[in-house]
């Protein structure tokens, strides 16, 4: 497991991504990842999830996050449907519907639970570590010139 003990918010820039990641960390768990251009003043550079998101940015050997504990603080089934985005392996993508075939107690037939599924994605706290970017026809959380960099990145 993850030691993401240290309550804060991180910062760090990316040449690649072309702004920061910043995480925002609490009680154990992540609780945000965004991508600002500049990071909050109170923002230290110095984290072990940095560490392994910007392993993972280098892009030379694939890099899991499964083992980092996100606070979801969504609904019920959205938390269901982002639960199972975690499980989309790295350099494999999906679709909305297929996410919500995926995801118990959703219908893919139905409107309503792929919209659901959209809101998940939308809405998702943690985007990449929630790897939302690997869902093809979805929205994503992380900024359009993130996701295409993500998506970039594992040849999706």
């Amino acid at each position: 497991m993850e030691d993401v003990t240290d309550a804060g918010i991180y910062a760090r820039e990316s040449t690649y991504l072309d702004r920061h990641v910043q995480l925002g960390v609490a009680s154990g768990r992540v609780l945000s990842v965004s991508f600002p251009d500049v990071p909050d003043d109170d923002a230290e550079s110095a984290h072990s999830i940095l560490d392994r998101i910007f392993e993972y940015l280098d892009g030379i050997d694939p890099v899991t996050f499964d083992d980092v504990q996100v606070a979801l603080t969504v609904p019920t089934d959205q938390r269901a449907v982002l639960e199972q985005v975690r499980e989309i392996p790295y350099g494999d993508q999906v679709d909305v519907e297929t996410l919500a075939r995926m995801t118990p107690d959703l219908d893919h037939e139905d409107e309503d639970d792929r919209i659901t599924v959209r809101t998940a994605l939308d809405e998702n706290p943690a985007p990449l570590l929630i790897p939302d970017h690997r869902v093809r026809d979805g929205p994503s959380a992380a900024p359009p010139a993130v996701e295409q960099k993500l998506r970039s990145l594992e040849e999706l």
